[in-house]
């Protein structure tokens, strides 16, 4: 039996893990599975976890406030040596890009236990775009014992970097076989959780997300600026948000945003929530990396918010638009779809990103490794 430890912090990541999670618990016989949640989102990550009926084993409680990127880096690495100290770990699997993915590979490389990273392979090639996850994923990759690639893309960059080509599977992206867990209760409790909230979810419906740390500052303020124009304008459209809560991020909006009565708001959403307004939204202007593998799903048109982005594969299936944080650009696009009725801008193309095997696929190769 391997003793398999994952390794996450934020809700993203325990998006795309838990299906492994739930995957590998399959066989008792083969894995023992230990969740430990560095909690860098502390309650949106619990929450998640909560959603898909799983539990962590440890909580490192790592994050305090104002701290900078070493302080964060420091108190990670100082509490999951210890979590290696006092557990045999086996492997380590981890997700990603943030700065727990760094963490939990560089523990497990210096312990010289061997690491699964899910979704590698991502790149931009700009190391401030996006800042700092860039820098953490290619740092990930050269420790990694197993790539687990969500396309032919993200392989090949991998093999111009000179990893072994046996070190690298094509599997899809998890985040698709998340979204195949949500059964239509789950569907019908968030429909009555908007209706609830107040909240029209119709064929007007507008989803934004923005908090990625190099949209702070003047970057915000242009996003902010192009989202009242377009509130103004299309006032029959409700425009929801749920908002981070990075205060860099949510005093903004909510200084900004909270006088107009078409635009709603929100604390961050449960992943079920956030998934049900993107399968009813018009349009999505968001700078998550997620949400772009996901709103290809239902053929929602998706302006991401950023300069650079290291899933080109939606890009060019034409199911996302790269608009920075341009306000010219994002306002331009919004209309173009915003000036439409929903079913004339509605996407069809495939999901370039998955067909929902991705963890049925990575514990066939775990149990081989």
């Amino acid at each position: 039996m391997k003793n398999i430890l994952f390794v996450f912090g934020t809700r993203p990541e325990v998006i795309k893990l838990a299906p492994v999670i739930l995957e590998l618990k399959k066989y008792p016989q083969k894995y023992n599975v230990i969740v430990c949640n560095t909690e860098q989102q502390k309650e949106l990550s619990n929450q998640t976890l909560s959603y898909f009926g799983l539990k962590a084993d440890i909580n490192l409680d790592c994050m305090k406030p104002d701290q900078s990127l070493p302080e964060i880096q420091t108190r990670i690495l100082s509490s999951l040596d210890k979590v290696f100290n006092e557990n045999d770990i086996d492997a380590t699997i981890v997700q990603g890009d943030t700065m727990t993915v760094l963490c939990g590979a560089l523990v497990s490389f210096y312990k010289k236990v061997p690491v699964y990273h899910v979704e590698a392979g991502l790149r931009s090639y700009d190391i401030y775009e996006p800042f700092p996850e860039e820098v953490m994923r290619q740092m990930a990759s050269r420790v990694a014992a197993l790539n687990f690639a969500p396309t032919e893309k993200n392989r090949q960059a991998l093999l111009k970097e000179n990893i072994q080509n046996d070190k690298i599977f094509v599997v899809g992206n998890t985040v698709i076989d998340a979204l195949f867990c949500l059964s239509a209760d789950t569907m019908k409790q968030a429909e009555e959780y908007f209706k609830n909230s107040g909240i029209s979810v119709n064929d007007k419906l507008v989803l934004i997300t923005v908090h990625r740390r190099e949209n702070h500052g003047e970057r915000i303020d242009r996003i902010l600026d192009a989202i009242e124009f377009l509130a103004a304008k299309y006032n029959d459209h409700t425009f929801v948000i749920p908002v981070h809560p990075n205060p860099n991020v949510k005093t903004k909006i909510y200084a900004r945003l909270q006088k107009y009565a078409n635009i709603s708001l929100m604390n961050p959403l449960d992943y079920p929530y956030l998934v049900y307004l993107m399968k009813n939204a018009k349009l999505i202007l968001t700078d998550s990396g997620g949400i772009q593998e996901e709103a290809p799903s239902f053929g929602c048109p998706t302006l991401v918010m950023r300069y650079e982005t290291e899933r080109q594969e939606g890009i060019e299936a034409g199911v996302s638009i790269l608009v920075g944080a341009d306000y010219d650009k994002i306002v331009e696009n919004s209309e173009k779809v915003l000036s439409k009725s929903r079913e004339q801008t509605r996407l069809k193309a495939q999901n370039p990103y998955g067909d929902g095997t991705a963890a049925r696929k990575i514990e066939e190769i775990i149990s081989k490794a």
